[in-house]
């Protein structure tokens, strides 16, 4: 059975950190090149970090420098760890494929205040 499962949010002060993880039930993980995606309130989802299955990365302007994710194929988990938060990272989180998505999981709450 297909399953994303992200966990790690929180409610932090700006300026602190968190580190998401996402434990990735898919066939062929390792093959697969996966993204870290957020949603704020009255918002669309967009992407916010990009890994490859070996694991180079691509990140939004906007978490460039503060988000850095990374994945161990041997787990099926990816992580997206995240420094300096600011406000405006406040959003639920969510990990699929980059390409041919797979249904969304639960997301993880991040709450930033300032």
């Amino acid at each position: 059975q297909v399953q994303l499962v992200e966990s790690g949010g929180g409610l932090v002060q700006a300026g602190g950190s968190l580190r998401l993880s996402c434990v990735a039930s898919i066939d062929r993980f390792s093959t697969i090149t996966m993204a870290w995606f957020r949603q704020a309130p009255g918002k669309q989802r967009e992407p916010v970090a990009t890994i490859t299955d070996i694991g180079n990365t691509i990140y939004a302007d906007s978490v460039k420098g503060r988000f850095t994710s990374s994945r161990d194929n041997a787990k099926s988990t990816m992580y997206l760890q995240i420094n300096s938060l600011k406000v405006e990272d406040t959003a639920v989180y969510y990990c699929n494929k980059l390409a041919s998505r797979l249904p969304w999981g639960p997301g993880t709450q991040v709450t930033v205040s300032s």
